[in-house]
């Protein structure tokens, strides 16, 4: 009977002996030396080592943390200013929709429709500029004179001011309007700033300047200017912001229009040192 350290004796065929390494033990030299000689082997060990998991977590955390470029933070944040013009264009052009209430004679308010033609025929520039120059002709007065001359060059400043405007901007009209207006010209495809609300704003407040009214007629001067500029969303001819820009701009024109007023003193020294 073989003795027990004859039965743990290793046996002669190398490939047939199983050996068990402890892992808190250093593998023996002949074991390290095969395991060396593997390349695959290597290149796996080198791979799963701690420091090399560690590294590799630090490199993607770092290219994580990198900053993106401006122009693409520009892209994914956009400006608040830019946010806020998208959002006033979007409640503009739904609130000019739904107060185009007389666009047309099959709308809500379409019977009305001839009264608010009426309205914008008021608030033409043909039609003020015809009456400026028949009252400078009949006024006898140095006065009269000298206030329908200044009201007919600030009518032909509005119609340069707008005109210019409009071909600049280039706005088109809604959608739901109809090109049925009053005596227009190229520029008034158009429709920033409203034509009608710059002159009707302007017109108020030189009438108001530099006529003697009384109190009742005074109120109906500005309920005209009102009506006026509201009428042109009421008929679709315009977007609310035109009219309301157009209401600025008419109120800013008048302040030019005393900036270059013209007197009998300054057209005398004028036309005397033309002559």
């Amino acid at each position: 009977m073989p003795s027990p350290k004859a039965r743990s004796a290793p046996s002669a065929g190398g490939a047939e002996r199983y050996e068990f390494i402890s892992l808190s033990r250093t593998p023996p030299p002949h074991l390290l030396q095969r395991q060396g000689s593997d390349p695959t082997a290597a290149r796996l060990r080198a791979s799963e080592s701690p420091s090399r998991r560690r590294g590799s977590g630090s490199s993607s955390s770092s290219t994580g943390g990198q900053q993106l470029p401006e122009e693409d933070c520009m892209k994914l944040n956009p400006s608040v200013i830019g946010i806020a013009l998208s959002s006033l264009l979007a409640i503009d052009l739904w609130l000019s929709k739904r107060l185009g209430v007389c666009a047309r004679e099959d709308a809500s308010w379409g019977s009305v429709r001839p009264l608010m033609k009426l309205v914008e025929i008021s608030g033409h520039g043909i039609p003020w500029l015809a009456g400026a120059a028949y009252s400078l002709y009949k006024s006898d007065s140095a006065a009269g004179q000298e206030v329908m001359l200044n009201l007919l060059m600030a009518l032909v400043l509005d119609l340069v001011l707008v005109g210019t405007m409009k071909a600049v901007v280039r706005r088109r009209r809604p959608a739901h309007n109809r090109m049925d207006m009053f005596a227009t010209f190229s520029v008034d495809g158009y429709s920033f700033p409203s034509g009608h609300a710059t002159r009707a704003a302007m017109c108020a407040r030189f009438l108001l300047a530099h006529l003697v009214l009384a109190a009742p007629l005074r109120v109906l001067v500005l309920l005209w200017a009102t009506f006026v500029g509201f009428s042109r969303v009421l008929l679709g001819r315009h977007h609310v912001t035109d009219v309301a820009f157009g209401f600025l701009m008419g109120y800013w024109q008048y302040n030019l229009v005393e900036m270059l007023w013209l007197s009998p003193v300054m057209l005398q020294s004028t036309f005397g040192q033309l002559q």
